[in-house]
């Protein structure tokens, strides 16, 4: 069977199996053949307003049956879907516009933003007419999601693969599962992203929730019979936490396969859950948005290299100094990876990529190998905090509170978490009688998604930085943790 378009593979899948649920979210159910009208029908409101062949398409959409139409409306059109949180405050999508040029941003009031398409939360397009026609096209970019960048800036993270389908290659995510895929995390990350797409291609079908709830996932997974489920650690922690009767009391038995990656898993939590739903079910992926390559573990790999984040698949991983030699098993150095493939798996819009010769790039992490290659991540080599799964880039945070008119300087640092893994943690230089930590939070909000804004200030009378603007943020650290 030849490759198809993501489009074409939505139509056939509404076709052979259009009853099946495709997406549900909390009150909201869509079958394969709703889904396929209400994406064309998007479709070509978006193409009568301009969106076209190449274009971008900002989405800023939360969980909900609408991010699916959004996204593969985009692929409908040929267009390249860029999604971003629905909570970003102005600033920030102005940035990513500005960084994206897209042709429309869906999420946003209508007229916000200057020359583009802006249709807002909760937007339905009008049934199509009887005779429209839309060409069958495949998106050469299919996905482009943002980071913050360690500059402090936004960057497009673009995909080098086309919105094409293979049907005879099976999903290295689902692992033969042919019941739902069950995605508590927020769909513009990329891991749940990924895994929600390979849910829907595949016909599994995707029960996707509001938001992130403990018990909620759990009821998720009982109600839908979910087969594969995406977490990171934290909603893990989340979860474990619930009394034991309340997590003991959902029926498990459907799930094959419980996906975790994004951030660190320690060590106590991964036996945990090992030990609740055996080793065979537990899977780890480590791996960038950029998708040069990724490790993989298996429960019952990791029981016999614990701690380990697995091997690449495919691709490779080298271990070097700070001069670029590579280093023997169990040395710490700074994790290389390199693709197999002959054409790129990404590039970036307003960064470059580290890199060496060889194709080898980084993504700033540190770590060893052992001698049968599984890979143990160290601390970040870069200042960049995981915090609950997500990226949270100090300079980023810095440089919205330097804005205010009062700080002399700041430094951003992150601090362990029980929860989280890492809380974000404000260093401020500037007088307590000219600005409160109110003030500064009320700042913020206006310039920083939520989960950005740090969790504790401290205000400090030394300056942060030397004469050439550098801070040592790993030392700041160290201090307050009493290393």
């Amino acid at each position: 069977m030849a490759v198809v378009s993501y489009s074409r593979r939505l139509r056939e899948l509404a076709e052979s199996q259009g009853d099946r649920p495709a997406v549900t979210c909390g009150e909201e159910s869509v079958t394969y053949a709703e889904l396929a009208e209400l994406i064309d029908d998007l479709a070509y409101d978006l193409r009568e307003r301009g969106v076209g062949e190449g274009d971008m398409v900002t989405i800023a959409l939360p969980n909900s049956v609408d991010w699916f139409v959004a996204f593969a409306a985009a692929w409908r059109l040929g267009a390249t879907p860029q999604p971003v949180s629905a909570r970003l405050p102005q600033r920030e999508i102005d940035a990513i516009v500005e960084l994206a040029n897209p042709s429309a941003v869906l999420g946003v009031p209508e007229g916000s933003l200057a020359g583009r398409v802006c249709l807002p939360i909760g937007y339905r397009a009008p049934a199509r007419p009887s005779d429209a026609v839309l060409d069958e096209l495949i998106s050469k970019e299919w996905k482009a999601p943002t980071s913050g960048g360690s500059t402090g800036r936004p960057k497009l993270i673009v995909s080098g693969d086309p919105a094409a389908f293979d049907p005879e290659v099976p999903s290295t995510i689902l692992l033969g599962a042919t019941g739902p895929m069950i995605m508590p995390g927020p769909l513009y990350h990329n891991g749940p992203l990924i895994w929600s797409v390979q849910g829907l291609l595949h016909g599994n079908g995707v029960a996707v929730l509001p938001r992130f709830d403990p018990e909620a996932t759990l009821a998720a997974i009982e109600q839908h019979r979910g087969e594969v489920v995406y977490m990171v650690p934290t909603m893990m922690k989340r979860i474990w936490r619930l009394p034991d009767d309340v997590r003991l009391g959902y029926d498990l038995s459907s799930l094959k396969f419980l996906w975790h990656l994004a951030e660190p898993c320690p060590e106590w939590l991964k036996q945990a859950w090992i030990d609740w739903l055996g080793p065979e079910r537990i899977v780890e992926l480590y791996g960038g948005t950029e998708g040069q390559t990724a490790t993989v573990i298996s429960g019952i790999e990791w029981l016999a290299h614990r701690g380990s984040v697995g091997r690449p698949v495919p691709g490779s991983v080298q271990i070097t100094d700070a001069d670029g030699n590579e280093l023997p098993p169990r040395e710490m150095g700074e994790v290389w990876l390199r693709n197999l493939r002959d054409t790129p798996t990404y590039r970036y819009v307003g960064a470059e990529p580290r890199t060496r010769d060889g194709g080898w790039e980084s993504l700033g992490d540190m770590g060893w190998v052992d001698e049968d290659g599984y890979l143990y991540l160290g601390d970040r080599a870069a200042d960049m905090i995981l915090s609950g799964g997500a990226n949270i880039y100090p300079a980023e945070v810095e440089f919205a509170i330097q804005e205010h008119p009062a700080v002399r300087s700041v430094a951003v640092i992150g601090l362990p978490d029980e929860d989280k893994g890492n809380t974000v943690h404000a260093i401020v230089e500037a007088d307590v009688s000219d600005v409160t930590e109110a003030e500064l939070r009320e700042f913020l909000a206006e310039r920083l998604v939520v989960y950005k804004i740090p969790r504790s200030f401290e205000f400090v009378a030394e300056a942060l930085r030397d004469d050439a603007g550098k801070v040592r943020r790993s030392a700041l650290r160290a201090a307050r943790l009493g290393a």
